[in-house]
């Protein structure tokens, strides 16, 4: 078996456990608001500096340098793009816990040379929910952590099921061999990181899991020092298990049982997963949803993930708008987007957001407008729509017509704003040319809160995703219109994971693979890195690193410590309120170059890209 040392970071890749020591890039400016900070999707750690990565054949980008490492073993014994998913996958779930897991679910693009595959692991509601299921007695929705943490909101995990398939279909070496990483560090250890750390300390409800609060808290209740190493054996054997008889392991038989167990004997907050709602679990093969871009006088083709992701559709209508607009055309001023780039992208923002909340939801389960997802995409409602930004901030837009269908005979009322959470991405290519995008969850920090142990006198174990509170919270309006992202049972909950591949017009090879964690900001993440590197031509360390911004049609939400105090009262003099809040992305991207391949990973958390 090839190890994998947990002492990796000591080396050239530069440890995690420094990151303490490391300050962001500029100082924060003061405390956003309550309701703003609340909804930030994860808890802001240290800025980490990182080195632009090139190289020339092959790489491994993802949130933690064990994971990428794990991949690249892959890549190095032969392995495809999948083969280094799937062994980074597997060491993520061990050492980024608190993202994802095989407890949770995920979107997959895989190009091989000829074509793009769309793969959906997204988790499934059981079949026993109703669609009151965040309702309250007196109607009102819960709270979302009283939602969130326990066995309510927990899915159908798919991830399994889904690496799995795209395994058959593309992978190289033993299905077994890609676990034997993961296995290794459980079984030895890592180091306790600077974020996960971080996380720890401010996580309220984790302790309330006697299996969790064993594993990752010392006998006081404190959580395991930075530097501190943590083994998980229980890991170690489910992932053998997994090794050995493949996703079945997870859906039946001793570690199904006790994932429901775990969810339906929680004592303040029991869920409806049973072995049938496991057993039934079948991941999906998807067409991918493709739309066109003109930047720098070159066509590119963006790919990505379609319903239930709103990903794909939702950055797209992003570009689309932002394209249209005399605004969106200025280039960086000072290296940094002006204010009447930032107003156009915050109103195109506000008009797509309101699309996603009107329309998309599982395609099993809703019909798309007009007949065809692609509808809002369309170019001449994009113009119409288009249209309707000018200088003056729209405020809270409205739903569109796409196929000029009117309001009246809209089937379905508009979900409303609430928080999404959790979630990490990967990136791979390999020396052949396919390239892998991957973007994975259990949605908030740490899930449920329930950690699944089979009992077998070992510690640890893995946790359990909350995915159904993407679902909305209320499932009709006040008139008793359906909201089309309600919970129902066998549904898949609407997600906006931006897993991305882009390809210049007529190359048959991908030019860039990206996408990033963060909820709904997802979108804002993936569109404007995306903006960045094709319109204004960085490279891909210095699109990551430009400060964010997101409007989910509300409030113009600016990366907090990243704007001048001046921009922000020149946008709120365009009619719109301006927050400063925590945006701790996680982006990875890989990107076609003169030499080979250039990658960047966030520093805004602990990836790191690897690669030859």
């Amino acid at each position: 078996m090839r190890r994998v040392r947990a002492t990796l970071c000591l080396h050239a890749l530069g440890c995690v456990l420094l990151l303490a020591g490391c300050t962001p890039l500029l100082p924060h400016a003061g405390k956003a608001s309550a309701t703003a900070e609340a909804r930030a999707p994860e808890a802001p750690s240290d800025w980490s500096a990182q080195t632009p990565w090139q190289g020339q054949s092959q790489a491994v980008a993802s949130a933690h340098a064990l994971a990428s490492q794990a991949g690249l073993d892959m890549l190095r014994a032969g392995g495809s793009a999948i083969d280094a998913a799937i062994a980074a996958q597997a060491v993520l779930g061990l050492v980024e816990p608190q993202s994802s897991g095989i407890g949770g679910g995920g979107f997959l693009l895989y190009h091989d040379g000829r074509s793009t595959q769309a793969f959906d692991g997204r988790e499934v509601a059981p079949a026993a929910i109703t669609e009151s299921l965040f309702l309250q007695a007196d109607g009102r929705p819960m709270d979302f952590h009283a939602a969130a943490v326990g066995g309510r909101a927990v899915g159908v995990p798919g991830l399994m099921r889904m690496l799995e398939q795209a395994h058959r279909l593309h992978g190289l070496l033993p299905w077994a061999r890609l676990f034997e990483p993961a296995i290794d560090l459980a079984e030895s250890g890592f180091p306790i990181g600077a974020r996960l750390h971080q996380l720890l300390t401010i996580e309220p409800h984790l302790k309330k899991d006697p299996t969790a609060a064993a594993y990752f808290y010392d006998g006081q209740g404190r959580p395991w020092p930075v530097g501190h190493r943590l083994r998980n054996p229980e890991y170690a054997r489910v992932m053998r298990a997994i090794a050995r008889d493949g996703a079945s392991a997870l859906h039946q038989g001793p570690i199904a049982q006790a994932m429901v167990a775990a969810v339906q004997s929680h004592s303040g907050n029991p869920g409806r997963l049973s072995l049938a709602d496991l057993q039934g679990y079948q991941s999906r093969l998807r067409e991918p949803i493709c739309f066109d871009h003109r930047a720098s006088a070159r066509q590119w083709r963006v790919c990505g993930m379609p319903p239930p992701s709103a990903g794909a559709l939702t950055v797209g209508q992003i570009l689309g708008l932002l394209e249209r607009t005399p605004a969106g055309q200025r280039p960086l001023q000072q290296g940094r987007p002006d204010v009447p780039w930032l107003h156009a992208y915050s109103e195109a923002s506000r008009l797509a957001f309101a699309d996603r909340a009107q329309y998309i939801a599982d395609p099993d389960f809703v019909a798309a407008p007009a007949g065809n997802w692609h509808s809002l995409l369309a170019t001449d409602y994009l113009d119409q729509r288009a249209r309707l930004i000018g200088p003056r901030s729209l405020g809270q837009a409205a739903a569109g017509q796409p196929g000029r269908k009117p309001a009246a005979e809209r089937s379905h009322a508009p979900m409303a704003d609430q928080p999404e959470y959790g979630t990490t991405h990967l990136s791979v290519v390999d020396a052949r040319g396919h390239a892998l995008t991957l973007t994975s969850s259990i949605e908030d920090a740490f899930g449920a809160r329930l950690m699944v142990n089979t009992g077998q006198g070992l510690a640890g174990g893995f946790l359990l995703n909350n995915q159904l509170t993407d679902f909305s919270f209320m499932p009709r309006s006040p008139q008793g219109l359906p909201v089309a992202n309600r919970p129902e049972p066998g549904k898949r909950p609407r997600s906006s994971m931006s897993p991305t591949l882009v390809f210049e017009a007529g190359s048959p090879h991908a030019s860039m693979s990206l996408g990033s964690p963060g909820g709904a900001y997802i979108i804002h993440y993936t569109a404007k890195s995306l903006w960045a590197s094709l319109h204004w031509g960085l490279a891909p360390q210095a699109a990551i690193a430009l400060p964010h911004l997101a409007n989910m049609n509300g409030p113009l939400l600016l990366e907090q410590g990243r704007y001048e105090g001046a921009t922000a009262d020149a946008l709120a003099e365009r009619g719109t309120a301006v927050r400063q809040v925590p945006m701790t992305s996680g982006l990875q991207i890989l990107q076609r170059s003169a030499q080979g391949w250039a990658g960047a990973s966030d520093p805004r958390r602990e990836g790191r890209v690897l690669g030859d």
